[in-house]
């Protein structure tokens, strides 16, 4: 079926309509889940009338069933797949904006109270972590487990090795580097695991102590700049595995082994995984581009590690922020020994954020608050 619309014309296959008929029959009217298996339908399932009707849907009858089912015009736009064709590795999804350090002066954030008690507000807000892939929260209650009630607003806790949260203080026998006066490299955490957490949040108790800024980079742009600088050295990060190790306490060794740079099959770039201080030894580079890839993994870092990628801030105490951890990378400037400095982390995921922010949307819509 071809279906011509004012400025485009998208073409749909029978089976692909049939598969996706909205009616009763099909469909849960309750949870919009599918009522039929594919074998359930004629393999030669075809077209044999579409017509507009007066309501602006499409009435469509396939045979051999002789059914009649009822579609969406902006249904069917949105879920058109006659698309042009493949985009060039490195595409992004049309949510997603990279940033550099131009964003300093405008880092998202949001109020706490205003996103507990105001859906819209906790609805913009969380649009801001899907297009930036991080925000800030103000004004959040200055108490031990505080971050537990920010993590409520959209999701659930993640519970690792490290507890259902874990401190970010100096410790005298630290089992991780995060928990040292030390600055750290900019990173995504736990790339060791197998699913790595999707989303960290970061909650300040105390900040007395001379130092400690956060820093936080997009990875997708620094990804990107790789790619328009280095085409092939974007290529062998993307295409081949690196792998991530970590045994620091007992009983525990955790190892994955994904590329630096994820692509999806189409292309689109998905993830970053780039931890120095968890890298293993990479096997997956064969011996005659093992040199190439090294230079392509340093030029990754000293993207990263420029200032003009990152947006560096000082978390107060009730403040905290949230990243994605499979696109923006966190870092930490070093901190002095006198005074405090004590934060609270935990992990969720990222479905949890993004179930919220959709469901959120489908009742609050943007246009209502504009």
């Amino acid at each position: 079926m071809t279906l011509n619309l004012p400025s485009q014309s998208i073409r749909f296959h029978a089976i692909w309509l049939r598969d996706n008929a909205p009616d009763p029959e099909t469909r849960s009217q309750q949870n919009g889940q599918r009522l039929i298996a594919l074998r359930d339908l004629p393999k030669d399932t075809r077209i044999t009338t579409a017509e507009a009707t007066p309501d602006g849907s499409i009435s469509v009858d396939f045979s051999p069933e002789n059914k009649r089912v009822k579609f969406s015009v902006n249904w069917l736009r949105r879920n058109a797949y006659d698309t042009p064709a493949p985009r060039s590795p490195g595409w992004l999804n049309k949510d997603i904006q990279p940033w550099d350090q131009t964003l300093k002066d405008d880092v998202p954030s949001g109020d706490f109270e205003d996103l507990r008690s105001t859906p819209s507000m906790l609805r913009d807000w969380l649009e801001q972590v899907v297009r930036f892939g991080f925000a800030k929260v103000q004004n959040a209650p200055i108490k031990e487990g505080g971050l537990f009630e920010l993590v409520d607003l959209f999701g659930f806790v993640r519970e690792t090795n490290y507890g259902r949260h874990f401190e970010v203080r100096t410790e005298v026998n630290p089992t991780n580097l995060a928990f040292t006066g030390l600055g750290l490299q900019a990173h995504t955490d736990n790339p060791y695991r197998d699913p790595v957490p999707t989303v960290q949040v970061l909650y300040c108790l105390e900040s007395s102590a001379a130092g400690g800024e956060n820093m936080v980079v997009d990875g997708f742009a620094a990804a990107l700049r790789l790619k328009e600088e280095d085409p092939s050295g974007f290529a062998l990060l993307s295409e081949h595995c690196a792998r991530f190790e970590y045994a620091g306490e007992a009983g525990v060794h955790l190892a994955s082994r994904r590329p630096m740079i994820e692509l999806a099959p189409d292309g689109e770039l998905l993830g970053i995984r780039f931890n120095n201080r968890s890298a293993a030894a990479i096997t997956d580079v064969a011996f005659e581009k093992m040199e190439a890839y090294y230079a392509a993994y340093r030029r990754f870092g000293e993207i990263i590690d420029d200032p003009s990628m990152e947006v560096t801030f000082r978390l107060e105490p009730g403040e905290a922020f949230i990243v994605d951890n499979t696109r923006v990378l966190h870092a930490r400037k070093g901190y002095s020994g006198t005074g405090n400095r004590w934060l609270q982390g935990c992990y969720a995921d990222k479905d949890g954020l993004r179930s919220t922010y959709h469901a959120l949307l489908a009742t609050t819509p943007l246009e209502a608050s504009e």
